[in-house]
């Protein structure tokens, strides 16, 4: 699976991963489709990495900064896929971590 290219999920986010080096590190960027922020959405920087699998099923992790309109930062980890008709699916989770004002609202700060 070559990571490198546009990607889009079924919420209407894309992301796009510039390049994977020969080590699986990657950047690129997270145009969310989805916020709970008043401000307006803006493309996002992530970093990554993917293991380089010679079958094409590789696991990747990356990390979005939503810090051009909020205050969190998500992490996904997934797999690629080979799905129907030859096409390359992406699987994934992911958390959230909003910004709380004090330790008692800790519960409340991760999806």
């Amino acid at each position: 699976c070559d990571l490198t290219g546009w990607w889009e999920n079924d919420l209407g986010s894309k992301m796009h991963v510039l390049e994977v080096d020969s080590e699986g590190n990657f950047s690129g960027e997270y145009h969310t489709a989805v916020s709970s922020t008043d401000k307006p959405i803006q493309p996002s920087p992530l970093v990554g990495s993917q293991h380089l699998d010679k079958d094409g099923q590789c696991t990747f992790g990356f990390t979005v900064n939503w810090k051009k309109f909020s205050d969190s930062t998500a992490v996904f980890v997934g797999q690629c896929f080979s799905g129907d008709n030859g096409n390359e699916v992406l699987q994934t989770s992911w958390l959230l971590r909003e910004k709380v004002d004090s330790l008692p609202s800790d519960w409340k700060a991760t999806r």
